[in-house]
């Protein structure tokens, strides 16, 4: 643990919230990738299959316990919530997701530290997280204008992935020069998939005018 990590797990745990609280108050989920929320309970349910076989610390299990609660009741707010369901915009939200899930599985399977369940499922989870953010990222695109809090929770992702880079660059330097080539690669495509929601999200904030993605 390092003061990296720890910015980077609160940071993307109040995007999460960020994301819970805007469903639960407006009773709206406009705006939101429901392709995108799906892909994030694949990512958890794939990286934490070791949640009752191993114990790290109670940090680590509660951590593990929120992220996969917080996306499952996030995708069933989308789907059988009878209000928030008739606000999800499914004529913009078509970006398929057996467009990211088929190659990033067969990448884990070729790519990995190890070729044991386990390992293959958690290289597919990191693989699979550089590019879940597409479907929402198409989303926005597609309905150009944002709201203020689907806009911050999209930030605070892309934040949150920018401080583990961080966290990354810190333990290779203070943890005998580790090297987790899978995790770095993984985050800068990651990251890099950001950068274009970056500039416009902080144009806007400077001009304090309406977050807008060009066609």
């Amino acid at each position: 643990m390092n003061a990296f990590r720890l910015a980077g797990d609160m940071t993307h745990l109040l995007s999460i919230i960020l994301l819970l609280l805007k469903i639960r108050t407006t009773k709206s989920c406009a705006g939101i990738s429901l392709k995108t929320q799906e892909l994030y309970v694949l990512i958890f349910v794939s990286r934490y299959l070791d949640l009752f076989t191993s114990y790290y610390s109670l940090y680590n299990l509660v951590m593990k316990v929120v992220f996969l609660a917080t996306s499952v009741a996030i995708v069933w707010y989308m789907r059988y919530h009878k209000v928030v369901k008739q606000t999800y915009n499914k004529d913009e939200d078509t970006f398929r997701h057996i467009f990211l899930v088929l190659p990033c599985f067969m990448l884990a399977l070729l790519i990995n530290r190890q070729f044991t369940v386990t390992e293959v499922l958690w290289t597919f989870s990191l693989y699979l997280e550089a590019v879940a953010i597409l479907p929402q990222l198409v989303l926005l695109q597609r309905s150009r204008n944002i709201d203020n809090l689907t806009g911050n929770y999209v930030f605070l992702l892309g934040a949150y992935r920018a401080l583990y880079l961080l966290n990354w660059v810190f333990r290779f330097f203070m943890e005998k020069h580790q090297r987790r080539w899978i995790p770095w690669v993984s985050g800068l495509v990651q990251t890099a998939i950001y950068t274009d929601f970056f500039y416009y999200y902080i144009i806007s904030w400077k001009n304090r005018d309406k977050l807008k993605l060009p066609a």
